[in-house]
């Protein structure tokens, strides 16, 4: 899509929010702080939102219900929206694994960059089993692979296999943001 085909206005705004959505145990949390410290943009994990309800379930190997995620959906889309407003670059590391939850989060947006952290299940159960502190145990992990939608291409992500090491996953999104703002599109590259 051209910036003219997107805005009627003719320009389409380049990323000032990246959303990087995955199972717990993907690496979105590393790679948010490095890609954030990269861009020098505020970062935020979704899980420091949960409230402690939430937290206690999923410590209690609980998987959450919808009617548990909806509230904390909704405080990290006036998140979003804040970043959106302000304008001076967000990170957000958030699980939004179902495409509802990502709408309720108010995407797609042309100026939010939605990255799929995405590896196979094995890789991340390993990763799971070697936390330590983190409420989210690795018996949860097949709950969420049910509940994961990966997002299609209406919703304009960029897929990054997490077989890559954190460093590469921060230049590749970076490269995309500069691709993305280069060129005045939405689509992604791959």
């Amino acid at each position: 899509m051209t910036a003219a085909a997107g805005n009627p206005l003719g320009a389409v705004p380049p990323p000032t929010v990246v959303v990087l959505m995955g199972v717990s145990g993907c690496g979105k949390t590393e790679v948010g702080r490095q890609l954030a410290a990269r861009l020098g943009w505020r970062f935020c994990d979704a899980d420091d939102f949960h409230p402690a309800a939430n937290v206690e379930r999923m410590r209690a190997g609980i998987p959450l219900t919808d009617a548990d995620r909806l509230p904390w959906l909704d405080v990290l889309a006036a998140v979003v929206r804040g970043g959106l407003a302000e304008g001076d670059g967000l990170v957000l590391a958030c699980s939004a694994l179902a495409r509802r939850y990502r709408e309720r989060l108010g995407l797609p947006h042309p100026a939010v960059l939605l990255v799929h952290l995405d590896g196979p299940a094995a890789v991340i159960r390993s990763r799971l089993e070697a936390r330590a502190g983190h409420f989210m145990p690795p018996a949860l992990l097949e709950s969420q692979c049910a509940a994961l939608e990966r997002p299609g291409p209406d919703e304009r992500p960029l897929t990054v296999d997490i077989a890559e090491d954190p460093d590469a996953i921060v230049r590749r999104i970076v490269g995309e943001l500069g691709r993305r703002v280069a060129a005045g599109i939405e689509a992604p590259s791959d």
